[in-house]
């Protein structure tokens, strides 16, 4: 993708307001999507979320209802709920260091590099490590968005719901895991969206970017 066509594609995608039920999202659309989340930067490389893909329509209903009634959780075709570990835990960091050694072998100080991250991470107040592994999550939220953009398959990113009800709904918690973020996929319908024909605003350059030379 050249950088004129992916500002294009920037530019294209909006928060869709509403999206058309009889339009689906590809299959092979949403597994590229889904493939992106996945190949998304983590701190460490530790990925401390999980990806819920959620099509069956009770309970994308029920989320509904808990993402104050917003349409496209049902609208749309596909929902993605971020959750984040709840905490960092020797299993989950060991589990990472043997990710690493079946893929990489068993190279030098990979031992002393996960055990410093315990010994930085373990001791610490489990929200913090919550809050650092949902940022993680939005991370992966963001490259989602982008590949969906890329492939024309609309999006709308959502905060507004109520975590503990859809951490309910998805048996979270008995996990490990809190949701953070919800992102519905589809098309958009342009009849009834007010947002599609309006322009895209956004801060110019000169008020956002501070060049260090």
């Amino acid at each position: 993708m050249t950088t004129t066509s992916l500002t294009e594609r920037m530019n294209w995608r909006y928060a869709t307001k509403a999206m058309d039920p009889s339009k689906p999202a590809a299959d092979d659309h949403i597994e590229a999507i889904i493939e992106a989340v996945r190949m998304a930067p983590t701190s460490s490389g530790t990925q401390p979320f999980e990806l819920f893909v959620v099509t069956n329509p009770e309970v994308r209903t029920r989320i509904r209802a808990a993402a104050h009634d917003q349409g496209p959780v049902t609208d749309g075709s596909h929902l993605f709920v971020f959750a984040a570990w709840d905490n960092y835990t020797d299993e989950r960091i060991d589990e990472v260091v043997q990710l690493n050694k079946d893929a990489r072998g068993d190279i030098p100080l990979i031992d002393d590099y996960y055990n410093n991250l315990k010994a930085g991470y373990l001791p610490r107040d489990p929200e913090v490590n919550y809050n650092h592994a949902a940022r993680q999550a939005f991370i992966a939220l963001g490259f989602a968005m982008l590949a969906a953009a890329e492939l024309e398959v609309d999006t709308t990113p959502m905060e507004g719901f109520e975590p503990a009800q859809v951490d309910e709904i998805l048996g979270l918690s008995e996990r490990g895991l809190r949701s953070v973020a919800l992102l519905a996929l589809g098309h958009r319908n342009p009849e009834s969206d007010w947002l599609v024909a309006m322009p895209k605003v956004r801060k110019s350059l000169d008020e956002l970017v501070t060049r260090v030379d």
